[in-house]
């Protein structure tokens, strides 16, 4: 089973957190963060992973501490739960509406940590959320799960949709990417012979 459990626990935050790849999209989110607890329960169920994660982070001071480890967190668990990545498809896009909102997303499980990120988000905030804290979520994951990925917007206009749309197109490109490829399932997806 592709299944990974990880506790993080520093000064700043306490995570527990649990992945199931082959879930039914399931999400039990309590991070402390209202906005990142909403964007990471459609995470779950666009990309089908079953995602249980409770998080006590030092909101008092912001939420900086708490979306960056949580991000740190699922890629450590991805990372786990994807072991060797023999039989997976690797690579995954998606291109997601979201009324005005238009977002693309490519992943590469390349065993390279990296993100390219494209959002022009009109707003500081969201609600109490802070906007610059999707591209740290976003960068904190790609480094522990080790994958390359590019989001991009090509068009909207409202804060929350942006946003959304992203979470929504990383979902369903990393559905794609860790996908068992039934033509090539003993086979590693890389000629280095490693990922």
């Amino acid at each position: 089973m592709r299944t990974a459990e990880i506790n993080r626990k520093t000064n700043e935050t306490d995570i527990a957190l649990r992945l199931d790849c082959d879930g039914s999209g399931r999400g039990e989110i309590n991070s402390g963060v209202g906005f990142l607890d909403h964007m990471l329960t459609l995470f779950a169920k666009h990309s089908g992973f079953d995602l249980e994660i409770k998080c006590k982070g030092d909101t008092f001071v912001d939420d900086h501490h708490s979306v960056e480890d949580i991000g740190i967190a699922l890629g450590l668990a991805l990372k786990e739960a994807l072991g060797n990545k023999v039989g997976i498809c690797r690579y995954g896009d998606a291109l997601i509406p979201m009324d005005e909102a238009l977002i693309q997303t490519a992943v590469d499980l390349s065993g390279r940590g990296f993100l390219a990120f494209g959002l022009e988000i009109p707003t500081e905030k969201v609600g109490n959320f802070d906007c610059e804290l999707v591209e740290e979520f976003f960068a904190a994951f790609a480094r522990s799960a080790e994958l390359t990925i590019h989001i991009r917007q090509l068009a909207g206009k409202n804060s929350h949709h942006i946003i959304e749309g992203a979470f929504k197109s990383a979902a369903r490109a990393l559905r794609a990417a860790s996908a068992a490829d039934p033509r090539f399932s003993d086979a590693l997806p890389s000629t280095k012979g490693v990922l």
